[in-house]
């Protein structure tokens, strides 16, 4: 059994902000929703998230059937957060600490750590440049586990050391629960540090296991604004690798920002400054141009988006062409072949297969038939300060520039409306 325990008690104090720093956002997310999204992939059978600082805030954010909460009502250290969740683990359960600051870690970087953490406890360290500020691995002449030395109690030769402690170990429940109950906080910070638990294990008797992360950039952790901006870009980066192997042509990969979800057909082209969020669907053949933001959408195969278009909630078909500078706002869909160009906004409108509105108009809470031509700064009125009614046009309508169309309000296929006309 797999329990997993996610530490996101922190103030965050450096971030300068009143949001706890876990639920600060990197690709589109909270960083604690990614740690449970690992804790998730390793099949972990209960999670559970320390709270402090923004308790409900984060409740609120990251709440599931899977999750449960434990606060910790005062910061005094890593393992003093631990024990606020392992009186609700089965002692015989293999126990996982991760971090809620530390967004990237893999679940396949961490799955060695769970068989090894039935037989003896293990830790995950990394190798780093510049360690400064993180605890050091110690290791005696024969190259074993010695102990882990924070960066403020370490003398100036084990600060020479590059290999550093990233905090994430496992054990068994039981073995925790008696090692924390040993910790004390005779150090520089007065906390109880959860390393401590490694040396009181060796010291009973017990050999540590450490396994290298050899990727240092999975176990960077957030503490300022910098650090998360750097994180943002390697999981973006990340993101841009892993859509080029699949195919996708992007103009720069390192001028895209996917803050959810995106699904790509074959062919699919995007240029620069193109910003996913939400779940995107992309289409066989689809091209979006630079500057253009897409969010919970789908596109269907050969739609071009030209640029600066916002396509927020909506459904398109086929071969549709958007923009440039045009919004799709929730609820507006596209059949096969439609045309919304610049500067036009939908909203809560279904626009047929081939009709078009090529510029300077607003189109809410209409059915628009096929065949149809919305001419430029024609508007549907579709609220009457109460309550909203919907326009109706059928196929092939003709509607001039310049039209005001006052909602309820119904056009007849083959129906012609004048420029100008109310």
């Amino acid at each position: 059994m797999l329990e997993v325990i996610v530490l996101a008690a922190g103030r965050g104090t450096r971030m300068h902000s009143d949001l706890p720093k876990v639920l600060h956002p990197l690709a589109g997310k909270p960083m604690v929703a990614h740690v449970i999204d690992t804790a998730r992939d390793l099949g972990a059978d209960r999670i559970h998230v320390v709270v402090g600082h923004g308790a409900e805030l984060v409740r609120g954010a990251v709440a599931a059937d899977d999750v449960a909460f434990h606060e910790q009502a005062e910061q005094l250290g890593t393992g003093h957060a631990v024990q606020q969740a392992l009186p609700y683990c089965s002692p015989e359960s293999v126990a996982l600490v991760l971090f809620g600051d530390v967004p990237l870690l893999a679940a396949s970087t961490l799955a060695p750590m769970l068989e090894v953490a039935r037989e003896q406890p293990v830790l995950l360290a990394t190798t780093l440049d510049d360690p400064t500020g993180y605890g050091r691995v110690l290791r005696d002449a024969a190259g074993h586990f010695s102990e882990v030395v924070e960066h403020k109690d370490a003398t100036p030769e084990q600060r020479a050391v590059r290999e550093v402690n990233t905090g994430v170990l496992a054990a068994t429940a039981a073995q925790l629960t008696d090692w924390l109950s040993q910790v004390t906080n005779d150090n520089a910070q007065g906390e109880y540090y959860l390393p401590d638990v490694l040396t009181i294990a060796r010291e009973a008797g017990l050999s540590v296991a450490v396994q290298l992360a050899a990727d240092a950039s999975q176990t960077a952790g957030v503490n300022d604004r910098l650090q998360l901006e750097q994180l943002e870009r390697t999981r973006q980066k990340q993101r841009a690798e892993a859509l080029l192997s699949q195919g996708v042509a992007l103009a720069d990969r390192q001028r895209i920002d996917i803050r959810g979800e995106l699904i790509c057909g074959r062919d699919v082209f995007i240029d620069v400054n193109v910003v996913v969020e939400g779940r995107v669907v992309l289409g066989d053949g689809v091209k979006v141009s630079a500057n253009c933001v897409l969010r919970d959408s789908e596109l269907g195969a050969g739609t071009e988006v030209e640029p600066f278009s916002y396509i927020d909630g909506a459904t398109v078909g086929a071969r549709c062409r958007i923009g440039p500078y045009a919004r799709l706002r929730p609820g507006s869909a596209l059949d096969d072949a439609a045309r919304i160009g610049n500067f036009v906004e939908t909203k809560n409108s279904r626009i047929g297969a081939g009709s078009k509105a090529n510029h300077l108009a607003y189109i809410g809470d209409a059915d628009v038939g096929a065949g149809s031509n919305i001419g430029a700064g024609t508007i549907t009125c579709n609220y009457d300060g109460v309550n909203k009614h919907r326009t109706v046009l059928g196929d092939d309508v003709f509607v001039g520039s310049n039209s005001t169309l006052v909602a309820p309000v119904t056009i007849e296929s083959g129906g012609f409306v004048g420029a100008g006309s109310t």
